[in-house]
């Protein structure tokens, strides 16, 4: 007879003590920071028994809403104990191993810049329609662009050239629209312009495997060049004839275009802005709601694995950056036939970058480059505005405001967000 051995079951183990991840205190140490300086500057030093007036409604609006007057110093104080509170609220929740929410970062970021708009226009009008209509108008330009950058680095393709594609389709959109004396013939070849530059990006980072950085610097460089001696030769000498196109007028949607504030800066635009808006919903709903963005970011993520079930990878990587580049070229259009009305020298004056710089922050989404341009533009045109009403702060620095900004930004969340894996990477099928 055999004897069974039989194994006692194993004694559980001791459960090991629960790991908690550090949550970074970066966040909660920079509202403190800031809302002790805003509580210093803006509400203990500020100017006492003056008031800042901002006003709600422009001079043509058929509405005229009276104009907003705060004290100075004690918005500044109020502002800044409400920001003291949100800061110890990311405290409270860092301590507790949890990330301080988006909304606490947003809510406190308008309340920092209302508290510096309150002390920058101390005994001083500003008008805040203007400002923010003005801020918008900037900001078009750099969302046709940082779109172009979105649709490019989904697919895996780091455009440099969208400054290129933008210098390119206002130096067109100008030459059109003065030749044909119309101005949609010049909208209409804008894109046509940026799609040039973008056949060129398709063809040395797509086909031919070049550095994507490289092609890039060198197609700005080839736009630049070009358009710079076109102008010279046939701009400047005969401009009547070459580069007088005009500019769209605004298109007031009825109702909307009524509502206080908000409706002239949004309502009552050109056709541009409008498409703008048009083009965000578009590139938006096609990137995270169609086969076609799942496809294109399959190619940006892991382009073998997308191979392997039939995708074309190359094909659908060029196929984005020719779409881009039609995106990119209307953008530049706004230059010309939605602002300038003249095509001049180097005139997008780095907005291409700042765009990338708006993509980045913005996560790789339409929406969110939509907010980050947005961003930019309120940065550039708050130093105009302010330079024009008289400000304690220096016209250097103020000139510096918008670029600024765009350090801070991509510095800060750089290390935060992931651009798409096979970013900038070329597919080379084996």
């Amino acid at each position: 007879m055999t004897a069974t051995m039989t194994t006692p079951p194993a004694a559980p183990a001791e459960p090991d003590e629960v790991s908690v991840v550090p949550v970074s205190r970066k966040v909660a140490v920079s509202l403190s920071a800031f809302a002790g300086l805003a509580l210093v500057v803006f509400g203990l030093l500020a100017p006492s028994g003056v008031d800042s007036t901002f006003a709600l409604s422009l001079p043509g609006d058929e509405t005229q809403l009276s104009p907003l007057v705060l004290p100075a110093q004690a918005t500044g104080i109020a502002l800044s104990i409400v920001m003291l509170a949100l800061a110890g609220y990311s405290w409270a929740l860092t301590l507790r191993h949890r990330s301080t929410p988006a909304w606490v970062s947003i809510v406190f970021g308008g309340l920092w810049i209302f508290a510096f708009l309150v002390w920058a226009v101390a005994d001083k009008t500003m008008s805040l329609t203007g400002l923010l209509q003005g801020s918008l108008l900037l900001a078009v330009p750099l969302v046709f662009g940082s779109l172009s950058g979105v649709l490019c680095e989904r697919a895996g393709v780091i455009n440099i050239a969208i400054e290129g594609h933008l210098l390119a389709g206002a130096f067109l959109s100008a030459v059109v629209a003065s030749l044909s004396g119309n101005l949609w013939l010049g909208l209409l070849a804008a894109p046509l312009a940026g799609l040039l530059v973008a056949m060129l990006l398709a063809l040395f980072t797509v086909k031919y495997f070049v550095d994507q950085i490289i092609v890039g610097v060198v197609l700005n460089v080839l736009v630049i060049g070009v358009t710079g001696f076109l102008y010279g030769r046939l701009l400047v000498p005969y401009q009547d004839t070459w580069n007088s196109p005009g500019t769209f007028s605004p298109i007031k949607i009825p109702l909307l275009g009524d509502i206080p504030v908000l409706g002239p800066v949004l309502f009552n635009q050109s056709v541009i802005v409008y498409l703008m808006y048009v083009v965000v919903i578009a590139v938006h709903i096609a990137l995270f709601k169609t086969r076609y963005g799942l496809r294109v970011r399959a190619v940006g993520e892991h382009p073998q694995a997308a191979d392997t079930v039939g995708i074309r990878v190359n094909f659908v990587r060029a196929r984005n950056v020719l779409i881009a580049g039609l995106v990119a070229g209307l953008g530049g259009a706004f230059f010309t036939l939605g602002s300038v009305g003249a095509f001049g020298k180097e005139m997008t004056a780095g907005k291409g970058f700042i765009a990338l710089a708006a993509m980045i922050f913005g996560r790789w989404t339409p929406f969110g480059a939509l907010a980050a341009a947005l961003l930019f533009g309120f940065a550039d045109n708050l130093q105009s505005v302010l330079s024009i009403i008289g400000t304690p702060i220096p016209s250097e620095f103020m000139l510096m405001a918008p670029y600024l900004a765009t350090i801070f930004a991509v510095a800060g969340l750089v290390g935060k967000v992931r651009a798409p894996a096979a970013d900038g990477k070329p597919y080379i099928k084996s």
